[in-house]
């Protein structure tokens, strides 16, 4: 019963360099009487050192949505054209560049997207391949072109900025750094300086390939030094960063908690890649989320990705429901609703829950739990007099039993329930569902049907 710790060393094989009187990092062992134990654990947090930023007034969580999954499930692409040479900067002509009609990120494209979020009420929208660079990534030459600072010619950097902020609505920066590191760290104050210009408060960085300088890797010490001084740069640009792909978090959110979100975990965009597992959420919290908040990107009510882009036969292994119960079982202060407005609008009456549901909660309480199989988490909104209940489901379909005793005694409630139909399943049936709406007291225990795959989530409100 010996504890090893495998650590990813250097290009030369050194596992780490430290100067004299350092302190080795922390180890942990998790161990509860139930798997509800190990969610309510705040050990992990709290054995990071106490915040370091002095006014945290400028980090707001956020509910998003984006230029993304049109990517992600290949109906369009992040490029702005074709086969296009490898470039320069300063020295490429874009004047002479035909766009091929499949770019995502176009000004007009992004606009649908700002409306849409100004409709239902979204803080932010995301927007990906707004860049010059990305030709030249997907060639593989690596040539380094971004420059995180210079649009496409159809993104217009001033216009989307005004048109926005007419709206109410947020834009938050993308910077793909395709793991050439050294480029993006020459780049970051310039690059944070762009993004306090156009008021983008929060950055999703990413950090899709092998890393540069060659020989180190996503988990070595070159890329956790790396991690932290994104941090804390940010930080003096009062800028929220949500890195993909980065090192899985520990904690330092404690610390620097404009660190709102990460990924580093196999997020949605693995259901276009092929499909994740249908009780692949039911694990995340025992693992990915003891460290941080994660940006999971849920929200997908469109199964099938070869609708979407002719060329995949990809699958989504999850219900419509399950998709609503992650807003509440995955947290995360910064939260996307990932799907295509049109497949929003196809189910509006579901949809709704994500327009309901907060990224600002006080209390959790987590009523069932079984890795693999499933979990049941309840949240309080931050002061506010309603609650939301998230069910993810596993592989085999169950009985959620829903315990409301978390609920204040003597008063009754409405609750409003999206739940599996009865003839619902990832597979076959993953568009099934029913909403109802029940009064509620603190004596409520509820029964809800969640499908293979499958969920329900809940919002509770004081009956009127």
């Amino acid at each position: 019963m010996t504890f090893t710790s495998w650590l990813t060393p250097d290009i030369d094989g050194t596992k780490g360099h430290i100067q004299t009187d350092a302190v080795s990092p922390w180890r942990v062992i998790m161990v509860g009487e139930t798997a509800q134990d190990i969610l309510a654990s705040r050990i992990v947090l709290n054995l990071n050192e106490p915040c370091k930023i002095e006014d945290t007034s400028w980090i707001k969580p956020m509910k998003y949505v984006g230029v993304w999954w049109e990517m992600i499930a290949g109906m369009r692409d992040w490029s702005y054209t074709w086969d296009f040479p490898s470039i320069h900067i300063g020295k490429t002509d874009y004047t002479k560049a035909k766009p091929h009609g499949r770019h995502g990120a176009t000004t007009e494209n992004v606009k649908k997207y700002i409306d849409f979020a100004a409709k239902y009420g979204f803080d932010g929208v995301l927007v990906e391949g707004w860049n010059i660079g990305w030709e030249d990534w997907f060639g593989n030459e690596k040539d380094f072109v971004y420059d995180f600072v210079t649009p496409y010619p159809d993104f217009d950097v001033e216009g989307i900025h005004d048109y926005a902020k007419s709206k109410g609505v947020k834009m938050i920066m993308h910077h793909e750094t395709s793991g050439a590191i050294r480029n993006y760290e020459r780049w970051l104050d310039t690059a944070y300086q762009f993004m306090n210009k156009y008021e983008y408060p929060a950055v999703k960085s990413g950090y899709v390939g092998n890393i540069l300088p060659i020989g180190e890797h996503h988990y070595s010490q070159f890329m956790n030094n790396h991690y932290q001084y994104c941090i804390e740069k940010a930080a003096k640009y009062h800028i929220m960063v949500n890195a993909h792909e980065a090192v899985r978090p520990t904690g330092i959110c404690r610390t620097w908690p404009n660190l709102i979100g990460n990924e580093s975990a196999q997020g949605t965009e693995y259901q276009a890649f092929g499909g994740s597992a249908p009780n692949h959420t039911t694990m995340l919290p025992f693992t990915r989320l003891i460290g941080g908040p994660m940006d999971y990107t849920p929200g997908i009510f469109e199964n099938d990705i070869h609708k979407l882009n002719p060329n995949s036969h990809s699958w989504c292994n999850t219900t419509l429901c399950n998709q609503l119960s992650l807003y509440v079982t995955l947290y995360s202060p910064l939260q996307m609703a990932a799907d295509l407005p049109d497949n929003y609008e196809r189910f509006l009456d579901a949809f709704q829950f994500i327009v309901d549901v907060p990224v600002e909660w006080d209390e959790p309480y987590y009523l069932e739990a079984e890795p693999y199989e499933y979990v049941t988490i309840a949240r309080k909104q931050k002061d506010v007099d309603a609650w939301f209940v998230g069910s993810t489901n596993g592989y085999d379909p169950r009985t959620a039993l829903i315990d409301l005793s978390f609920l204040p005694a003597g008063k009754k409630y409405t609750a409003t329930i999206y739940a599996d139909a009865k003839n619902a399943h990832y597979k076959t049936n993953p568009q099934a569902y029913t909403i109802t709406k029940k009064t509620v007291t603190s004596k409520t225990r509820l029964k809800l049907f969640t499908a293979a795959g499958g969920g329900c989530a809940i919002k509770i409100e004081p009956k009127n």
